[in-house]
């Protein structure tokens, strides 16, 4: 694959990791899509590397652990 290829499919794996969170974030609907970011952002990684895109590969980094920060900062702001 091209350098360019590569760069658009980890710009697509880290949108779409966003787009898994939309339900549950922000319409509040308990959706199990989200789990697919523990697929989809190393996927997103490992191209963001290969291709040498550094930020892209930082972004699906954070995507691949966004559980756990979505669930620090609920936790943080919402408190128990």
């Amino acid at each position: 694959m091209s350098k360019k290829a590569l760069k658009f499919a980890a710009l697509i794996c880290f949108v779409v990791c966003v787009i898994l969170w939309v339900p549950n974030v922000l319409l509040e609907v308990a959706s199990p899509f989200w789990m697919l970011t523990f697929l989809i952002g190393p996927i997103g990684l490992a191209l963001g590397l290969v291709g040498k895109h550094y930020f892209l590969a930082i972004l699906n980094f954070i995507m691949t652990f966004s559980f756990f920060w979505i669930m620090a900062i609920g936790y943080y702001f919402l408190g128990p």
